[in-house]
């Protein structure tokens, strides 16, 4: 009996712990239209880095709105292409502004290295020792003129070794409104990002499509290629470098994917791509994360909806405050806050996701990005 009244109110305490004792990581505050830092006296050397794999339907948007930077000082842009077979370079060639852009051939992956972690490597190489900072991008994000200079005064007025905007991602269709607000949620749930900007916290992580990391402290903490190996590469950056300074990490509407995900099955991918990674190929783990997740997410409406007497109310209690956690995040890309209510659902899918993602590790299909599996740990 005592066993199952301690059952009974675990989801609720478990909630109650995340709202107020796990950095405040649902109230979506930190983003980066907030405590805007002034311009600098003079604004260093950028080079943009992309890598980009059969990108021919994307890149004339990204690459073009880095090309149209308002950016007072020396700024230019290399695109590294992985081997597409798209046209993916050419169309970058004939982008208005191309005078700031260099396109180079990316050479095939080494051993050892995923393929969009060498084609960075590449475009760094090429950037050479001229910057101050590298701005590392993804050729499916599309910029608003003015973020280079606020991340580039946001680095500069906190001495930030990393400073990276998570993307608005695309929220449109039927598919998008359902997981995509999760997404971000569950992002902000593994990574708060108050631990993430706390320098005294080991908690550090990054968004890929947008990351102005300072050129010095990446060499001195040994170089992309010290994460060759990452599937999930912007948290390992952010792991990295963290030991260099501080670094920030907040959301944005400056940064905008331009990337739709028609129906679930892409977004699967996308989820599945990287899951088992980050539970470190780990069966235990893996198990572990199953099993805490239908605690968290599941039990609470199943307790609301079958139990009875107390058990029943501590069940609808986990669930309201479920949520009402996901009400910012909502509010952020515009939906009815009565998806809180959905969560459970979408949690659980999410879970298949993280189960799928390590039975395709087993198959030998891990990390599969552009017709690549890049996983590199068996298990």
């Amino acid at each position: 009996m005592i066993w199952a009244a301690v059952f009974e109110f675990l989801p609720l305490a478990i909630w109650l712990y995340l709202l107020i004792g796990h950095g405040f990581y649902w109230t979506a505050q930190i983003r980066d239209d907030r405590n805007t830092p002034p311009d600098p006296a003079q604004f260093p050397a950028v080079t943009a880095v992309v890598p980009a794999r059969n990108e021919g339907d994307v890149i004339a948007s990204s690459i073009g709105s880095l090309l149209a930077q308002d950016y007072p000082g020396p700024f230019r842009v290399i695109l590294v292409d992985d081997e597409s077979d798209d046209g993916t370079a050419q169309i970058a060639r004939n982008l208005p502004g191309s005078e700031r852009l260099t396109v180079i051939s990316g050479t095939p992956r080494p051993p050892g290295w995923t393929g969009k972690l060498w084609a960075v490597s590449q475009g760094i190489a090429q950037a050479g020792g001229e910057p101050t900072y590298l701005w590392l991008t993804d050729a499916d994000i599309e910029h608003t003129q003015d973020n280079l200079r606020h991340l580039v005064a946001r680095a500069g007025s906190a001495g930030l070794v990393l400073t990276s905007l998570m993307a608005h991602l695309q929220c449109q269709n039927a598919a998008e409104r359902f997981y995509i607000p999760a997404f971000v949620y569950f992002f902000q749930m593994l990574y708060p990002f108050a631990r993430v900007n706390d320098p005294k916290s080991h908690t550090a992580a990054a968004a890929g499509g947008c990351m102005l990391i300072a050129r010095e402290a990446l060499e001195r903490a040994g170089g992309i290629a010290a994460v060759r190996s990452a599937i999930i590469d912007d948290c390992a950056i952010a792991r990295l470098i963290k030991a260099q300074g501080p670094i920030w990490l907040g959301l944005t509407d400056r940064s905008l994917s331009i990337r739709p995900y028609a129906n679930m099955e892409e977004i699967r991918r996308m989820v599945a791509r990287s899951a088992y990674a980050q539970l470190e190929y780990s069966r235990l783990i893996l198990v572990g994360t199953l099993a805490a997740l239908g605690l968290i997410f599941v039990a609470p409406p199943v307790m609301a909806i079958f139990g009875s007497g107390i058990g029943r109310l501590a069940g609808l209690l986990a669930w309201l405050l479920m949520a009402t956690s996901f009400w910012p995040v909502l509010r952020f890309y515009k939906r009815s806050p009565f998806w809180g209510l959905a969560l459970p659902a979408i949690g659980f899918v999410y879970a298949l996701f993280t189960l799928d993602s390590a039975i395709k590790h087993w198959q030998g299909r891990g990390g599969m990005w552009k017709g690549r599996a890049q996983a590199m740990v068996k298990s």
